[in-house]
């Protein structure tokens, strides 16, 4: 299998997020790629430097006001006279002021959902070639490859349209689905395996019928982002029935794992799809920092070649995973199942 990463994407390294309270270090750091990017020379050689695709994917997911907020908050962050990394501190309870709001902290409150995604100046070109990254995989399946892999950094699936949160600011599982539609696709399919809910990707995919997005998580009831992933949500409009969420207690391990991500299969199965895309997060993994549920190593294999012996072309994304030590064999043991 091929696999796609830009040493670019190491530029996003922001100091500190606001978690449980507190400030404490900044979990999505350049160090898993690099952990993932050695374990997967050694198993698979080197990576394939993608091409630039340019930025009109990324405008056929996100809006014109967003991506213009991404490229310039930090130095609007900076002529305010404040310090570090930019971090929101006030968010509307309900709904977004569709004013023209300019000063800084207000732009963040209305283009993010949390205070745990801080922006810096590279920020936005790190993004950027995620997105690349996640586009140039799926070219190489577009050309006939079964599978190929892009180890996407910063990660996506919390990031909407117009917002950003959950350590994500571009939705790289979002602008390949979309590339791949405006490509001639007729089907697209979602897989989101990531410990928490993509609540970007639904969003984004809520009211369409042309891409279905099915989410194993941690049950939101106890479990980031809260306010998305329950299973009573499945679309709206043209794009109902489109979504299906499977939420799981804490402390899942394979076997009720899999037999959920079978009836996710299932149900993809039935929507028929031109193209799946895995949005794969290895935070499912037993010792994982920030998490709670169960899954060995050696289990990643095995769902693997579940999704893997349906047959359908497969573009594979990075999404979360923070026990560093642990991500290139947690990684390596997924890929291997293709």
């Amino acid at each position: 299998m091929r696999w796609f990463f830009d040493a670019r994407q190491l530029a996003h390294a922001p100091t500190r997020e606001l978690h449980n309270g507190g400030f404490t270090d900044y979990a999505e750091t350049p160090a898993r790629a690099e952990a993932i990017a050695r374990a997967l020379r050694t198993a698979l050689g080197e990576a394939t430097q993608g091409a630039d695709h340019g930025e009109a994917p990324i405008a056929a997911v996100h809006t014109a006001g967003y991506l213009d907020f991404l490229k310039t908050a930090p130095a609007k962050w900076l002529e305010a006279g404040r310090p570090g990394d930019v971090t929101g501190y006030v968010w509307p309870v309900v709904g977004r002021r569709p004013l023209a709001l300019s000063r800084i902290d207000a732009l963040i409150g209305q283009f993010s959902f949390d205070a745990s995604t801080p922006l810096t100046a590279d920020s936005f070109a790190a993004s950027y070639w995620s997105a690349q990254t996640a586009l140039s995989a799926l070219g190489a399946v577009q050309g006939g490859e079964a599978a190929a892999f892009a180890l996407c950094r910063p990660p996506g699936h919390h990031a909407g349209a117009d917002y950003l949160g959950g350590y994500c600011h571009l939705n790289a599982a979002a602008i390949a689905a979309q590339a791949a539609r405006d490509a001639g696709a007729a089907r697209v399919a979602i897989l989101d395996i990531d410990y928490h809910h993509g609540n970007g990707t639904q969003d984004i995919f809520w009211a369409r019928g042309d891409v279905f997005y099915a989410s194993l998580h941690a049950d939101p009831a106890t479990d980031y982002p809260f306010y998305w992933g329950h299973a009573d949500e499945t679309g709206e409009g043209d794009g109902c029935g489109a979504t299906l969420n499977l939420p799981l207690p804490q402390g899942t391990a394979l076997d009720p794992f899999r037999r959920a991500q079978g009836k996710a299969l299932d149900a993809i199965a039935r929507f028929s799809p031109d193209l799946l895309i895995v949005s794969f997060g290895a935070d499912t993994w037993e010792g994982d920092p920030i998490s709670h549920l169960k899954l060995a190593t050696a289990d990643y294999a095995v769902l693997a070649r579940d999704i893997a012996a349906l047959g359908w072309p497969t573009v594979i994304l990075m999404e979360g995973g923070y026990a560093v030590d642990a991500l290139g064999a947690n990684v390596g043991s997924f890929l291997s199942g293709f």
